[in-house]
């Protein structure tokens, strides 16, 4: 889920026990769309709450995976224009929000992010 704020820096969270930081999201639970799993991962992880059919479809990426060596990590990636307040919860660690640039040029943020995300969103309206 990409998430901005007023000044349009993005969200990325990181995960206990990782370095990296990503977009909030998980993985599908049985029978769900990438939109309904969006929606609750960020209601888990996040304490937000959105509606799937409020969410505008950005793509659908493959990078490697930041916290899983030797995996790739295949991503259906929404926005929303849904203000929020989030609150780190679950395993979330930390919340950070940065501009495009930020995500783009820091080691820290996970290749999904950095490399595919930042350029999808630079080139969408």
């Amino acid at each position: 889920m990409v998430f901005r704020d007023p000044e349009g820096r993005v969200l990325s969270v990181r995960k206990r026990g990782t370095d990296r930081f990503l977009l909030p999201g998980g993985k599908l639970e049985p029978g769900e769309t990438p939109a309904q799993a969006a929606a609750r991962e960020v209601a888990e992880e996040l304490g937000v709450t959105v509606a799937p059919e409020e969410l505008t479809l950005l793509g659908a990426f493959e990078a490697p995976a930041a916290n899983e060596p030797d995996h790739v990590v295949r991503s259906t990636v929404f926005t929303s224009t849904v203000a929020i307040t989030p609150a780190a919860a679950a395993e979330i660690e930390e919340l950070r929000w940065a501009s495009l640039e930020e995500l783009a040029s820091d080691p820290a943020v996970a290749e999904l992010t950095s490399k595919r995300v930042v350029p999808a969103l630079l080139a969408s309206p």
